[in-house]
């Protein structure tokens, strides 16, 4: 075991362990980046100040910049790129090709090629020799290993997002439990020293510490971290309890029933593991194509060398070394390497000015692809509060006189609802009163004495309703014991939300309700925004196994949450898209971030993975165009016809237009419209 103190930080794993794409963790590749990146500036310099300024050949003395530059470059490449190298050697010993084999082979042959040339210039045929000697390629080398490093570091960073939503939900159980003595002595203790049938007093504002079943009192509880939905739950005896959720009025004894990693808290952290867990690794196209791309060429370098070396006339194997390198060299990933994660990064600048940031880059191309779109409810649909929707007065009363005497009463509170009632009354322009005899009663609401008139708000009883309003939670409201009316308070769409539907449908998305709201309120949503379908009344269990279900239909699924009961389902999903108005859980779990909570956001995040993907696909062209048209010159195939013999500078020159192409490509998508 590695001693805390060993290391730079006490959470961070040993050197040597890798943690992604079998690289340590990034801690340990920033230095080496950061040393990469200040030795490849004075390489550049070197190397190409000769071509952009003639006179700088005439400051150094001859032969000194070569030296330097080999001076400057073998750290990079041995120290700063020694990860990359262990990766390499890894894919040749298992026979596992991939982008560090693409690459390493590369960058290798550039370093081995130029140092050659410093050693064994004079002996190189007159053709490959310049006005400055023969050309070294330091400057790739450099340059590539740092950009290399740079890509792994930033996606290191987007896989990180897991651990943080395990901690976000993990701390919502409170460390410490009252637990209630035979002789009725209240006493604290760890959440861990509690057992199923101790019983366990809780307090207004406290989070459950475990599962459990109310036996004294009664309370209003929060449960939107299961459910969803803002409006506290009314328990009395015998109710069920969950841990992590919060008390919200009244203090009660309840009886613990599931402890530790049996809780409903508990389990939920599992999902949103297994979830990652099971998730499927990025197949990324440039692995894919360096499985048959590396061998074969390889295999053409080896072959250009063989062939030289045994058939060419004069010189034959420094010509056949040459031209393997050249062959090495135009084939080189630079500009392969570059396809994806220049178009990715640029298409996450956009992103972020457009109100959608991009935590993992794989998330844009998921999305470019996605065709069901399931979204929760409340904070996605709608706004996330109650807001007064109707006013039934009785008779005697008018509508401002019912809601003023109404926010009066429930002035002192901090309900959901007694909120909403307050803010509708300033809305407007109403004068809330002082109250005297203010009293809660968990479930059945306030009571208060307001000029002089004993006021009470109370919920309606289950089976009264308004037709015009079925979605609605209704108060009654009596003054001196007469009925005043009826207030209709419910969870109201965005303004936004119907125009941003429409348009995900038209761009071919099927989208899907999933809310644990009631089946009333489900339905009036979802006909009110024509959707291809709702479920409600589900647990965030539940919301994970709909994710599951469509997959397994082949669909490639996006879930749109805000809430913590939302974080199963997010991890889940092929592109989690987080509220930026909802929980820290909701927003760890999920790949991008709608920074205002508004869907238009999310059309515009569909428009960029389109645009981006699209952009892929245009460097990936380039990027094989390039690399690849060249390799027959460059391996003499032509020299028995033509004559034709590509030096290594040229190779070098074509690996380098291929990667100001896909550059130049990529920043594009800094002027698309979304």
């Amino acid at each position: 075991m590695v001693h805390s103190q060993s290391l730079p930080d006490p959470g961070l794993p040993p050197p040597d362990q890798p943690v992604y794409m079998g690289l340590p963790h990034e801690r340990y590749l920033r230095p080496r980046l950061y040393v990469a990146l200040a030795l490849a500036l004075p390489v550049l310099a070197l190397a190409m100040g000769p071509m952009l300024w003639p006179h700088a050949a005439h400051l150094l003395p001859s032969g000194v910049s070569g030296w330097l530059q080999l001076a400057l470059v073998t750290p990079i490449f041995f120290w700063s790129g020694a990860p990359l190298i262990r990766r390499w050697w890894k894919s040749i010993r298992e026979r596992d090709t991939n982008m560090f084999t693409l690459t390493v082979t590369g960058t290798g042959a550039a370093y081995l090629y130029s140092l050659a040339a410093l050693l064994l210039g004079p002996r190189f045929p007159a053709a490959y020799v310049g006005p400055h000697g023969v050309p070294l390629y330091f400057e790739a080398v450099a340059f590539i290993t740092a950009i290399v490093l740079l890509g792994q570091i930033l996606e290191q960073r987007a896989h990180a997002r897991t651990d943080a939503a395990i901690r976000a939900l993990m701390s919502l159980a409170p460390a410490t439990a009252h637990r209630l003595r035979t002789d009725g002595a209240e006493e604290d203790v760890p959440v861990a020293a509690v057992h199923p049938g101790d019983r366990l007093r809780v307090r207004p504002g406290e989070h459950l510490p475990v599962d459990g079943v109310l036996l004294e009192g009664a309370a209003e509880v929060d449960e939107s971290m299961l459910t969803g939905e803002p409006l506290p739950v009314v328990k009395a005896a015998g109710d069920r309890l969950s841990a992590g959720t919060l008390n919200a009025t009244g203090a009660f004894v309840f009886r613990a029933e599931r402890v530790g990693a049996d809780t409903l808290l508990a389990q939920i952290i599992r999902l949103v593991e297994q979830a990652v867990e099971s998730e499927a690794p990025i197949a990324r196209l440039a692995d894919r194509v360096a499985n048959w791309f590396v061998p074969v060429i390889l295999a053409i370098a080896v072959v250009t060398f063989l062939a030289w070396g045994l058939l060419a006339p004069e010189r034959s194997w420094l010509y056949g070394l040459i031209n393997a390198v050249s062959v090495l060299m135009i084939a080189c990933p630079c500009a392969l390497g570059l396809a994806t994660p220049v178009s990715l990064v640029t298409g996450i600048g956009r992103g972020a000015a457009a109100g959608v940031l991009v935590k993992h880059a794989a998330a844009l191309e998921r999305l470019a692809g996605a065709g069901t779109l399931l979204m929760d409810k409340t904070g996605t649909l709608t706004a996330g509060r109650p807001e007064v929707v109707a006013l039934e007065p009785a008779a005697g009363f008018t509508a401002a006189t019912l809601l003023r005497l109404a926010a009066s009463a429930e002035s002192a509170s901090e309900h959901p609802l007694a909120r909403a009632l307050v803010g509708a009354a300033a809305t407007r322009g109403l004068i809330v009163a002082a109250t005297t005899d203010f009293a809660a009663e968990p479930g059945l609401g306030v009571r208060a004495t307001v000029e002089g008139r004993a006021v009470a708000v109370g919920r309606a009883p289950a089976e009264f309703s308004l037709p015009a309003h079925p979605e609605a939670s209704l108060v009654v409201v009596t003054v001196d014991g007469q009925p005043a009316g009826v207030i209709a308070l419910a969870d109201t769409l965005k303004p936004t939300t119907p125009a941003a539907v429409a348009e995900l449908q038209r761009l071919g998305l099927k989208v899907f309700m999933v809310t644990g709201d009631r089946e009333a309120t489900a339905r009036a949503v979802a006909a009110a925004l024509h959707l291809d379908g709702y479920t409600a009344g589900v647990t965030p269990a539940r919301k994970q196994e709909l994710v599951r279900e469509h997959q397994a239909r082949g669909e490639r699924v996006v879930f749109a949450g805000d809430g913590l009961n939302d974080a199963p389902a997010l991890a889940a999903a092929d592109v989690g898209i987080a509220m930026g108005t909802g929980t820290d859980v909701a927003m760890h779990s999920a790949g991008l971030v709608l920074v205002k909570g508004d869907l238009t956001a999310l059309v515009r995040a569909v428009h960029l993975s389109r645009a981006v993907l699209r952009n892929i696909k245009q460097n990936l062209f380039w990027a094989f165009a390039f690399n690849t048209a060249g390799v027959p010159l460059a391996a003499g195939a032509l020299y028995p016809w033509t004559g034709w013999l590509l030096n290594p500078m040229f190779a070098s020159v074509a690996m380098s237009l291929s990667s100001l192409i896909v550059v130049t490509n990529a920043l594009r998508l800094r002027r698309v419209q979304l």
